[in-house]
């Protein structure tokens, strides 16, 4: 990503554009709408491999455990319960 475009200006456009596109392929989709927010992580490119190999895996690494566990796991971050 290049550092002269705000994230957030790159998700508005990537959404604006999907969403007109996705738009065009059936009536199906003439209500589609993406969700307000948006994560972003940044990854060190000596894990970027690491990473890729969990992003393709996602589907059956989830089926294992829940996006809370592991995101606690991860970020050493307890989430809020009230």
């Amino acid at each position: 990503m290049s550092k002269n475009i705000a994230l957030a200006k790159l998700v508005e456009e990537v959404k604006r554009h999907s969403s007109r596109w996705i738009k065009t392929l059936d009536h199906y989709y003439e209500s589609f709408a993406w969700q307000g927010g948006y994560g972003a992580f940044s990854v060190s490119p000596s894990i970027h491999d690491k990473t890729k190999r969990y992003i393709e895996n996602q589907e059956e690494h989830h089926k294992k455990n829940t996006f809370k566990k592991e995101y606690i796991m991860e970020t050493d971050v307890v989430p809020s319960t009230s």
